[in-house]
């Protein structure tokens, strides 16, 4: 299944980053925490090099719990603090503020010989689209001070957030579109909705969403739909219209339907927590 997405504005996002890095102590980075490598732009490595990291892995609560803290050590290994939360319902946000403090201990330290004391820490905020960046924003701030939506590109120009006497934020627009460097990417994304369904197709979409619970979550297909899991990906679509009453005049499996229920249960955690990468995939990549 091939996707194909050529971001329209890559070359200004750079820029308009390398211009304002010089401004920040911090740069905290949003992934998908059911992709958090997928869920990158890797040009955020270089443009941050030199500058305290913090990585912010949200939705963590549909992500598989045991992989969240695989990935927190994943990236602690390479020297970068990661903190799962859910920005939506608030869950993980207390822990922010001083993760923000412990990403920046060694530049509190460097002022403090310096003799600066209590100067604010100014963090970058950055993240591929809908990846909920400015809905931490406004959690953090506990009010509505970036503007939020569902759809890419909401946030149209960089903006100075003040938390409180010791962070600032500079919010960012999310323009950074990932490098769809290889296929499995851009169906990892596809499955968690980040991609316009209207431009996929879904039939496969669905297929290797399947495939990949019959090989990584045994037994979530029989529990939720009471399918037979030995069976192929596209018998499975059939049972779960018949499951769910998905059926067209005469009685036919409507599996169109199937597929689009389907879907959404699995964007929506009602498969459980599903994480659709691991670490180990990344250090198999190096």
């Amino acid at each position: 299944m091939k996707i194909q997405w050529y971001p329209g504005h890559m070359t200004k996002a750079k820029r308009a980053m390398e211009a304002d890095i010089k401004l920040v102590d911090l740069v905290i980075e949003l992934v998908d925490a059911r992709v958090p490598a997928s869920s990158r732009n890797p040009d955020i490595d270089r443009l941050a090099q030199n500058k305290a990291r913090l990585i912010l892995l949200n939705k963590s609560d549909l992500a598989d719990e045991k992989v969240n803290r695989q990935w927190e050590e994943w990236f602690a290994q390479k020297g970068i603090l990661a903190v799962r939360l859910n920005a939506k319902s608030g869950t993980g946000m207390k822990t922010v503020q001083n993760a923000i403090q412990e990403a920046c201990k060694e530049k509190t330290e460097r002022d403090r010989r310096r003799g600066i004391l209590n100067r604010p820490v100014r963090a970058m905020v950055v993240g591929i689209p809908n990846v909920g960046k400015s809905t931490f924003i406004n959690s953090l701030a506990r009010k509505a001070a970036a503007k939020t939506g569902n759809k890419p590109g909401v946030t149209k120009g960089n903006q100075w957030i003040r938390l409180n006497k010791n962070v600032e934020l500079l919010d960012t627009p999310g323009i950074l579109w990932p490098r769809f460097e290889d296929e499995t990417t851009g169906v990892r994304l596809a499955l968690i909705g980040s991609v316009n369904d209207e431009i996929l197709d879904l039939r496969e979409l669905a297929a290797e969403g399947i495939r990949f619970l019959q090989k990584w979550y045994p037994g979530v297909l029989k529990e939720r739909y009471g399918a037979e899991e030995e069976n192929s990906p596209y018998e499975i679509l059939q049972e779960i219209a018949k499951v769910r009453n998905c059926l067209q005049k005469g009685g036919e499996p409507d599996t169109g339907k199937a597929i689009r229920l389907f879907l959404d249960d699995l964007r929506n955690g009602r498969l459980g927590g599903i994480s659709l990468e691991r670490p180990q995939e990344e250090m198999g990549a190096q």
